[in-house]
C-alpha cells in the first residue's frame, strides 16, 4: 500500500503490474540481432510508427490519440497470456481464450471507468472495425515484418516461414495503410529471391 487514496492505489498497482510487459519476449529480432524485442519495446515502437506514418493511413480523419492508446495497451494481455508467435498454429488455436481471460484480470485492476475504457480500446483493436483500429493493426503487422526483412529473414528462417504465410498475415496492412501493403508485397518477393523467406 503506497497511498490511502483507493483510486490512486489501483492506478499505481496497475502501473507496477504492466512493468511485467518488459519481460514478455517476442520472436522479432532487434535490428542489430543481439536479442529479441520485448512487448514493451514493440508497443513503444508502434506509438512512434503511428505518429510518423499517419499521412499514409487509408483514412484521412483518424483520432491519433486513440490510435496511440490502442498500440500502447494492445499487448498488455500478454502479461498473462504470453506472446503468441504469428505463425504458431497451436498457439493461435488457444490465443483468444487466453487473451480474453487476461484482459479481464489485467484491465480489471484499474478503477472501473478506466478499466472499461482500456478494455473497450483493446476490443476495438482486436475487432479492427474502426479506421483507427485498422490503422493500428496495420502497424502491428508491418513492424515485425520490417524487422524480419531488415534482419535478412532471421526469424522467418528460424521458423521455416513461407511467403504465403507472410502475405496472409500481412494482408490487413492494406486496410490501414495501402502504401505499406504494396511495399510489403514487393519486399516479400525480394526476400524470396534472396533466400530469406521460403516459397
Amino acid at each position: 500500500m503506497l497511498t490511502t487514496n483507493e483510486r490512486l492505489q489501483e492506478q499505481l498497482d496497475f502501473l507496477a503490474e504492466i512493468d511485467k510487459l518488459k519481460n514478455v519476449f517476442r520472436q522479432t529480432w532487434l535490428l542489430d540481432t543481439d536479442r529479441k524485442e520485448n512487448d514493451a519495446e514493440h508497443s513503444w515502437h508502434l506509438g512512434v510508427y503511428a505518429m510518423l506514418l499517419l499521412e499514409h493511413a487509408a483514412d484521412d480523419h483518424l483520432d491519433l490519440l486513440r490510435v496511440i492508446k490502442m498500440v500502447l495497451i494492445h499487448d498488455l494481455v500478454e502479461i498473462d497470456a504470453g506472446d503468441t508467435y504469428a505463425y504458431d498454429e497451436a498457439g493461435i488455436a488457444t490465443q483468444t481464450k487466453r487473451e480474453l481471460e487476461a484482459a479481464e484480470r489485467v484491465f480489471g485492476m484499474l478503477p472501473p471507468d478506466q478499466a472499461a475504457e482500456l478494455r473497450a480500446l483493446w476490443d476495438e483493436f482486436e475487432l479492427r472495425r474502426s479506421p483507427e483500429a485498422r490503422y493500428a493493426a496495420a502497424l502491428d503487422r508491418v513492424q515485425p515484418f520490417l524487422h524480419n526483412y531488415l534482419t535478412k529473414g532471421k526469424a522467418w528462417r528460424e521458423h521455416g516461414v513461407t511467403s504465403d504465410q507472410v502475405l496472409a498475415r500481412c494482408r490487413p496492412i492494406g486496410d490501414g495503410v495501402p502504401a505499406l501493403w504494396r511495399l510489403v508485397q514487393d519486399l516479400v518477393q525480394d526476400a524470396v529471391a534472396r533466400g530469406w523467406l521460403g516459397e
